[in-house]
C-alpha cells in the first residue's frame, strides 16, 4: 500500500509540472516515465559494474560507453539547471543527447521495454521544470519492487481523477476482484487485447507474488513469467509506453506488448494463443466493415467495438481458455441480430459460468454506463449447464462522482487508488456497502448455490431458460422482487391526524404573531 511520504512525493512532482506549464495530465505522466526509465538505465548499469568488479571481469552489457558517462542520471543531477537541460535538448558534436540516448539503446538494457521508448518526444519546456523534476524523482527511494509499483500504480490514478484519458483506466478494486475470481494458474499465458495502462496485466502479475510465492523459486516459473505469461495489444504509442513501464516497475522484465489495432488486419495472425484473457474493451465507437478483420465478422457481424471484441476474445483464446471481460449492460439485452449472435455463440457453442451486474455508479467520474463482467470458457463444443448471477449493488464507494469510500477498510483512499482488502480473499460474508468480498466467496461456492431462490442477491439460471429468453443476459429478466405489504392507517385516521397538525400549526403562528405586536 503507497505511504503518505510517498504520495506526498508524488503529489509535489505532479504539482511542479502543472505550475511549469505542463498541464495535460497524459503528458506529464508519459515524461516521468521517461525520466524513471533513464534512471532505470543507470541503475542496470551500476549493478553491471558491481558483478563486473566482483567477479573481476568486464561488464557483459554495456549501456553507457566511456564517452556516454555524461548522460548518465548519477552524473548529470549533480550538473546545474542550464547543464542540465542542455544535456536533454543539445548534443555534442558527433554524440547524443539523453533523450537520443534512451531511445536509441534499444534492447542494451536487457528488456524489450527499452523498445518502447524510441518515439518518446522530449515535452520538458524550461531548465528549471528538469531540474526540479530530477531532483524529485532522485530523491524517491525506489529500492524495491512494491514502492516502484506502488510510486506508478499512485501515478496512473492521476490520469483518471484529472478526467483525462480516464478510458485507460479501470478501477483497480474491480481488476483485482476479477483476478482473484479467476485464480491464474502456473502455465497461464494472459492477454488483455485492450491494454492501456496494463492494469489487469499487473494485477495478474501481483496474483501470483501474493498467493503464490514459491513459485518463484523455480527456473521454469520465473523464466515464464517474466517472458510469455503477460501480453498485451495496444494501438496508442504513448499507452504503450506508460503500460510497459508500469509492468517493468512491477517486477515484470519482458512483457509481449504488442503495437496494433487489435481488431485489424494486422492483428490477423493472432489466434488460440492464449489461456487467459482479463480486459475491459472500449464500450463506445464504431468501426467499418473494411478496418475489421474478416474472422471476428464471421462471429459478429456489427461495427460496434464492444461485440466485435468478443469476437476477437473468441479468436485468441485457446480452446479451454478462460475469460473475464467487462461489457456494457447493452451487450447482454441489445436485440440487434449481432447482440443476439454473439451472446448465443457465446452461451450455446461455448461455457458461460458467471455474470456479475455491476451498478452505474463503477466508472464514475468518467463514465456512468451500466456494466456486467461476463467469465466464460472458450469450449467450441458448448457446455454451459447453468449460469451463476450475482446483482452487485456496492463495491465500496459511494456511485456519485465523488466516489467517497464507504468501508471502513478503505477510508483515506480513492476509488483509484486502493487494493482489495485481504480478506476479499476467502471472505464470504457480505458488506452492505461492499459486496466484492462477498462475490469472491459466493463465486468460488457458486455449485452449493443451485437452489438459491430468484431473490436472493445470487442465484443459478439453467441454460434452456436462457434460450428460450433469446440468449437474454439481464438479471432483471431472471430476479425475482419481493414487494412487502405495507399496512396504512385508514383514510380518514390520516386525515384526522393532518387536521390534528393544522391546529397546532395555527397555534404557533397565533403565538408567533403576538410576539410580533
Amino acid at each position: 500500500m503507497i505511504t503518505g511520504e510517498l504520495k506526498s512525493q508524488v503529489d509535489k512532482l505532479w504539482e511542479s509540472f502543472w505550475s511549469g506549464g505542463v498541464a495535460n495530465p497524459l503528458t506529464v505522466i508519459e515524461q516521468i516515465t521517461y525520466l524513471l526509465f533513464i534512471r532505470r538505465l543507470d541503475e542496470i548499469q551500476l549493478l553491471e559494474e558491481k558483478k563486473a568488479n566482483i567477479a573481476g571481469i568486464p561488464i557483459q552489457r554495456v549501456i553507457f560507453n566511456k564517452e556516454q558517462q555524461h548522460l548518465r542520471w548519477s552524473e548529470f543531477t549533480n550538473k546545474g539547471p542550464e547543464a542540465m537541460f542542455e544535456l536533454f535538448t543539445r548534443a555534442e558534436a558527433g554524440g547524443m543527447t539523453v533523450f537520443d540516448h534512451m531511445k536509441q539503446v534499444g534492447g542494451s538494457s536487457g528488456s524489450i521495454f527499452a523498445d518502447y521508448m524510441k518515439g518518446a518526444t522530449f515535452m520538458i519546456p524550461t531548465p528549471r521544470l528538469l531540474d526540479q523534476v530530477v531532483q524529485m524523482i532522485d530523491k524517491i527511494k525506489m529500492e524495491d519492487r512494491d514502492t516502484k509499483g506502488d510510486l506508478y500504480e499512485y501515478l496512473l490514478s492521476k490520469i483518471a481523477t484529472a478526467g483525462t484519458n480516464g478510458q485507460f483506466r479501470t478501477p483497480r478494486h474491480i481488476i483485482k476482484m476479477m483476478v482473484d475470481m479467476v485464480e491464474p494458474q502456473k502455465e497461464e499465458v494472459i492477454c488483455d487485447p485492450a491494454c492501456g495502462s496494463s492494469g489487469f496485466l499487473v494485477a495478474a502479475g501481483e496474483y501470483f507474488r501474493e498467493n503464490h510465492e514459491d513459485y518463484f523459486l523455480e527456473k521454469d516459473f520465473r523464466e515464464h513469467y517474466h517472458n510469455k505469461m503477460f501480453n498485451g495489444v495496444e494501438f496508442d504509442a504513448t499507452m504503450l509506453r506508460i503500460g510497459a513501464m508500469n509492468l517493468n516497475l512491477h517486477g515484470i522484465d519482458n512483457p509481449n506488448l504488442i503495437a496494433k489495432d487489435a481488431l485489424s488486419e494486422s492483428n490477423a495472425d493472432i489466434r488460440d494463443a492464449y489461456t487467459l484473457i482479463l480486459a475491459n474493451p472500449p464500450f463506445k465507437g464504431s468501426l467499418d466493415y473494411d478496418s475489421v478483420e474478416k474472422s471476428i465478422l464471421q462471429k459478429v457481424k456489427t461495427k460496434k467495438t464492444e461485440l466485435l471484441f468478443l469476437g476477437l476474445i473468441l479468436r485468441i483464446l485457446k480452446t479451454g481458455g478462460r475469460c473475464a471481460v467487462i461489457v456494457p449492460d447493452g451487450v447482454l439485452f441489445g436485440s440487434s441480430k449481432a447482440h443476439k449472435q454473439i451472446r448465443e455463440e457465446i452461451i450455446s457453442r461455448h461455457r458461460l459460468e458467471g455474470v456479475v451486474s455491476m451498478p452505474s455508479g463503477v466508472f464514475k467520474p468518467y463514465a456512468g454506463v451500466s456494466t456486467a463482467i461476463l467469465f466464460f470458457t472458450k469450449t467450441g463444443t458448448g457446455g454451459t449447464d447453468k449460469v451463476w448471477f450475482y446483482d452487485m449493488k456496492a463495491d465500496g464507494f459511494s456511485l456519485d462522482d465523488k466516489r467517497t469510500p464507504l468501508d471502513k477498510a478503505y477510508q483515506g483512499e480513492s476509488a483509484l487508488e486502493v487494493s482489495l482488502d485481504d480478506t476479499a480473499k476467502t471472505s464470504a460474508v457480505k458488506h452492505e456497502n461492499n459486496n466484492i468480498p462477498d462475490i469472491i466467496g459466493r463465486w468460488g461456492n457458486r455449485d452449493q448455490e443451485k437452489d438459491n431462490p430468484r431473490t436472493a442477491q445470487s442465484f443459478m439460471v439453467p441454460f434452456e431458460e436462457i434460450k428460450a429468453n433469446d440468449w437474454d443476459l439481464s438479471i432483471n429478466r431472471y430476479k425475482e422482487i419481493e414487494y412487502e405489504e405495507v399496512d396504512y392507517d385508514p383514510p380518514k385516521d390520516i386525515i384526522s391526524a393532518i387536521r390534528e397538525l393544522q391546529k397546532e400549526n395555527q397555534k404557533d403562528l397565533d403565538a408567533l404573531e403576538e410576539l410580533l405586536k
